[in-house]
């Protein structure tokens, strides 16, 4: 196979190690290519992506100065500076299966791993630049955005006997179909490709197909053979839990996401979404961690910005308020200044000192130095608009916190109200936990700790059924907590057994639940096979 034809392709190598430099360019020499540009890091191949269009791009994962390869190539995609005709190759050393599946996501259109020999680079590039150039005039069609002149070619191609790229014109075809919604020839186009041969994209189109038709339940079905595979796993964790976001299955689709973004940690908006229903799900650790995640993966990347630095602080702050172990609760605080120090160090020039302030204050909230905190809040400006919805949330939070309980409902009111006016702002998983706070904290207005501390207080003094209310409204935003789900059985046991009064099997269930799901150190563990054993001697059930 003769590389001849493409060896004035105009190629654009990204690699800043020397050798490694000097052994591509050698490489690409002998293979009789002679126009080559070089960048050593990802901010000179992005000016040279601005000027030239390059035919190919060789590039390494392993850049260490400013965005590594992920970065530059998911930027270089999404600000359109190179086109489906480009092929892209991607060159790493490391092979860890986080790195691995995380570049396999981005889809580039190979994948060689380092050292390799001049003989399977040349097998690589003459099979991506034969396939770019079989295909360019459809893949022009697409990068101008006219699906339906690229739908046109692709079928005058596969009406050609044994074309040699018929099953990437049809992958193609499909994710056209897609795009333009015809939702009925698309399912009818993946089944007969599927009768052709079985193959993993026309699966997955299907089932893209069958969800955004409604037919949940057949993409289920399909969903779950996908996840036996390892080579589909992945894709299938993805899909899936955006279905049962869309089905309300929230603890579910949280366990796919968080499985998803442990096998390829990079993908910041899958990220995103776990942390959005960790959240709903009243898992605080969970959201965290996904902030914490997107934080360490956004730094340089397109989604690097104040409000990463921002959520990463709010969510620490949220789940040392829901926690009881001083330790951690010492490390999130250190950690929560850690994020707003590299804040001011990235952005130095961000109009974002109330969010910083309000901040400061929950921080305070959380130290027990109340009277620090309520100055910090009391000074701030009642702003006549929402900016930012995750900050105004915050502030609400702060608000109720604090006792400022009327300006806390005021606000949660003129965040919902302004997520409808601005549908963009916010995704139906966002309002639901808005709606979810602004009830909560209607409902309850002692914060986490006071709440918390007001429930122990009682229990001590005997008094059941005030603790037991106060458990109760512990548990209600604290359920992923085994000493509140601890004591709230206690009690009702308790209650129970002097009162006389039904026992309220279906709430002990969900104490059950969480404390059978987690982990619990030495002490809680005995805590809780005592309360089983006494259940039994008082022949309560879970039922």
């Amino acid at each position: 196979m003769s590389i001849q034809p493409f060896v004035n392709s105009k190629i654009l190598i990204v690699e800043e190690q020397p050798l490694a430099l000097s052994y591509m360019r050698r490489s690409l020499e002998q293979l009789s290519f002679r126009d080559m540009q070089f960048a050593e890091n990802s901010a000179v191949a992005k000016e040279l992506c601005k000027t030239h269009n390059f035919e190919l791009i060789i590039c390494s994962f392993d850049l260490t100065h400013g965005q590594d390869g992920y970065q530059l190539y998911e930027e270089l995609k999404h600000k359109k500076l190179i086109k489906k005709t480009t092929a892209f190759i991607f060159v790493s050393a490391e092979t860890s299966p986080t790195v691995v599946h995380s570049i396999l996501e981005l889809n580039p259109d190979e994948f060689l791993v380092k050292p390799f020999s001049i003989k399977e680079l040349k097998t690589r590039i003459d099979r991506v630049l034969r396939r770019k150039n079989a295909l360019k005039n459809i893949y022009a069609y697409i990068d101008d955005g006219n699906d339906a002149k690229a739908l046109k070619l692709i079928d005058n191609d596969l009406d050609k006997q044994d074309h040699a790229y018929s099953p990437i014109l049809l992958k193609l075809k499909g994710e056209i179909l897609l795009r333009l919604k015809r939702i009925d020839d698309a399912k009818h186009f993946y089944k007969s490709a599927l009768e052709l041969q079985k193959f993993t994209w026309a699966k997955v189109g299907l089932i893209e197909a069958l969800v955004m038709n409604n037919e949940d339940a057949i993409a289920q079905r399909m969903l779950a053979s996908l996840l036996e595979q390892p080579e589909t796993r992945l894709v299938a964790l993805d899909l899936l839990g955006r279905l049962e976001i869309k089905l309300n299955l929230l603890e579910q689709a949280q366990q796919r996401l968080k499985e998803a973004s442990l096998i390829a940690p990079r993908n910041i908006d899958r990220q995103k979404s776990l942390g959005r229903v960790a959240s709903l799900n009243h898992d605080y650790e969970c959201n965290y961690n996904a902030m914490k995640d997107i934080a360490h993966y956004a730094k340089n990347s397109i989604h690097d910005g104040p409000e990463v630095y921002l959520n990463a602080a709010r969510a620490g702050i949220d789940f040392a308020l829901t926690t009881d172990q001083a330790e951690l609760i010492n490390r999130i605080t250190r950690q929560t200044q850690q994020y707003l120090g590299d804040l001011k160090k990235q952005f130095p020039d961000a109009t974002n000192q109330e969010q910083i302030d309000v901040l400061h204050a929950r921080i305070h909230y959380l130290k027990d130095e109340n009277k620090k905190a309520r100055q910090l809040i009391e000074q701030l400006d009642d702003e006549p608009s929402i900016r930012s919805v995750d900050a105004a949330l915050d502030k609400a939070k702060a608000f109720h916190e604090l006792g400022f309980h009327s300006k806390a409902q005021d606000l949660f009111g003129q965040i919902i109200e302004h997520c409808k006016r601005h549908r963009q702002v916010s995704d139906p998983i966002t309002m639901r936990y808005i709606q979810q706070q602004q009830d909560e904290r209607r409902d309850i207005t002692m914060g986490p700790k006071e709440l918390n501390n007001h429930a122990v207080t009682q229990f001590k003094k005997g008094q059941l059924e005030v603790a037991m209310e106060a458990f109760a409204q512990a548990f209600r935003i604290m359920p992923k907590n085994p000493s509140i789900a601890l004591n709230l059985l206690q009690c009702m046991l308790d209650h129970t057994g002097k009162s006389g009064q039904t026992f309220n099997s279906a709430l002990a269930k969900k104490c059950y639940t969480t404390l059978s799901s987690m982990s619990l150190d030495a002490e809680q563990h005995t805590r809780f096979a005592k309360i089983l054993s006494h259940m039994q001697e008082l022949g309560l059930t879970l039922d």
